[in-house]
């Protein structure tokens, strides 16, 4: 590397490595989310105060690194939401046959998901296994398996979450997405959707996800983002409750449990049951924005090739009070990528990095809500000429040293080789997704720009199993993941995610001047979203 290139490229070598003063640059990262983790910010929900003020901090940071404006109109992108929330005090879902009628309840046995249809829903219950279609694996929950063609049809299909053992990951992560699944389920002639999380791969423990359940979702109000495939109604279902629906089935979650944690083909099979959903919400439109920074590329060719660098400047605003804290604040989710975005952005200035392709730097609103911000920028992208990658910041999580460094998307792309050079300068050694049931490949805005088929990276701290690390990686998960907890008291390695942010910077450096642009791997899944 060149010695231009700053003190934060000094990470290629031992000596070097050794030199640098890491929690010096690891403090200034610090600053960053000590404002956008503020309780002044209040969780910084899309269109609420607390998220335009971090919308404007993040427009002077750009400023302060030497980023152009990356619109038309400054460095902000309008976005209009729908927000939907629901009255749960004038909802309801009961379940008929088997005697008397079950009414359920909220929160302990079951979420109302979705609310496509406020008139109400009143369909036959039908068990379809992991309620997956992968045309690829010639896999299929929603034809035969043991149930006629018509079995599904005006239906609600109750499913477990996850996906049979023997299909790759991506096959499954793709297919398990909302618009995938939704567009098979209606294909199938299923009306409504009840899904049982697998305890032994829920991220987010049942009474946190109960405790959420009131918080608003939203949708693009711009009509192009319509979605095609839409189902009246989705839930979601406690499964330590979950016998409630398979009563008199002859068949129980225990089993099925069984059987998805061993590997086994899940069962499909008609509920003795019925459910009746009647959903009551209120809506309104509202304003949000996308922060758009440029470092223009100084190839007179090359510059019309935009890598982006993206992370998600929302999270979940203000909740139900836990202990007496309400404020989601979202200090590690995802306040801590907005600050490796500053500071990547500051250090290429401070380093005068030349970049032959053009570097956007994107801030998105909506991530919580479902990607909707990147989802936006990614059909209407404000980027120079062509996006050719995009390497995003989400959570990454620098509970501890950095040794070990988790990709997502590793195997995909030629950005799979890009950053096993880049950590191996520094020492650090990549690892391949050890969660895949987890789909997190799919549940960040990197997906949206994979959809248009764009390379993309994302990351997380890395650890061996058993290792204390480990226990750290999965207790933040248990404990403060979508929780208040998540806050500037939780203890965070600052020097580890300063050389984080280095690595980073040498990764995005390289993508940026290479001669060809990143390729999706032959055999990559992905591939096929290339035009």
């Amino acid at each position: 590397m060149r010695a231009s290139f700053g003190l934060v490229f000094l990470l290629v070598g031992a000596g070097a490595l050794a030199a640098t003063d890491w929690d010096s640059v690891g403090k200034t990262w610090w600053t960053h989310i000590q404002f956008l983790a503020d309780d002044r910010l209040e969780g910084r929900n899309v269109g609420s105060p607390g998220y335009e003020t971090a919308a404007d901090y993040v427009v002077s940071q750009f400023e302060h690194a030497g980023l152009e404006a990356g619109t038309k109109a400054g460095y902000s992108q309008p976005v209009g939401f729908t927000k939907v929330t629901l009255d749960e005090a004038h909802s309801n879902l009961t379940l008929m046959g088997g005697g008397a009628p079950v009414e359920v309840k909220l929160g302990d046995e079951a979420l109302i998901a979705s609310m496509m249809n406020v008139g109400g829903v009143d369909a036959p219950l039908v068990f379809a296994g992991y309620g997956l279609d992968i045309p690829e694996a010639n896999y299929s929950d929603l034809k035969g398996q043991g149930l006629n063609s018509e079995a599904l049809k005006g239906a609600v299909a109750v499913y477990l979450a996850g996906g049979p053992a023997n299909i790759a990951t991506e096959l499954k992560s793709h297919h398990s997405s909302g618009a995938e699944r939704a567009a098979a389920m209606k294909a199938a002639g299923v009306i409504g959707t009840i899904s049982i999380p697998n305890p032994s791969s829920m991220d987010i423990p049942w009474a946190r996800q109960s405790a959420n359940r009131l918080l608003p979702r939203m949708s693009l109000a711009d009509p192009a983002f319509t979605p095609p495939a839409a189902i009246e109604f989705t839930a979601t279902w406690n499964p330590e409750k979950a016998d409630l629906l398979f009563a008199g089935s002859g068949h129980t979650i225990k089993e099925i449990l069984a059987a998805a944690d061993s590997g086994q083909p899940l069962p499909h099979f008609r509920l003795s049951r019925s459910v009746q959903a009647r959903v009551a919400v209120t809506q309104e439109k509202i304003e949000s924005r996308n922060i758009v920074g440029v470092r223009p590329g100084s190839d007179p060719s090359l510059k019309n090739q935009s890598v982006i660098v993206s992370a998600h400047l929302d999270h979940l605003g203000v909740g139900e009070k836990i202990g007496g804290d309400g404020i989601f604040n979202g200090a590690m989710d995802d306040a801590s990528g907005i600050a490796s975005l500053i500071e990547i952005a500051r250090t290429l200035k401070a380093g005068k990095v030349k970049n032959r392709r053009s570097i956007v730097f994107l801030a998105v609103t909506g991530e919580e809500k479902g990607l909707l911000g990147s989802h936006y920028f990614a059909q209407f992208p404000t980027a120079p000429g062509r996006i050719v990658a995009d390497i995003n910041m989400d959570m990454f999580l620098p509970l501890f040293p950095l040794r070990y460094l988790e990709v997502q998307g590793l195997n995909e792309s030629t950005l799979g080789d890009d950053i096993r050079v880049a950590a191996k300068a520094a020492n650090v050694t990549v690892q391949a997704d050890k969660d895949p049931n987890a789909n997190r490949f799919i549940r960040s805005d990197q997906y949206s720009f994979v959809r248009k088929g764009v390379p993309a990276l994302a990351f997380k701290f890395g650890w061996l199993p058993g290792s204390p690390e480990e226990r750290v990686y999965r207790d933040w998960y248990r404990d403060r993941y979508h929780a208040v907890s998540d806050d500037l008291s939780q203890p965070v390695d600052l020097k580890a995610a300063a050389q984080f942010d280095a690595i980073l910077v040498s990764l995005i450096e390289k993508i940026a001047n290479a001669s060809q642009a990143p390729q999706w791997k032959p055999d990559s899944f992905f591939r096929q979203f290339a035009k």
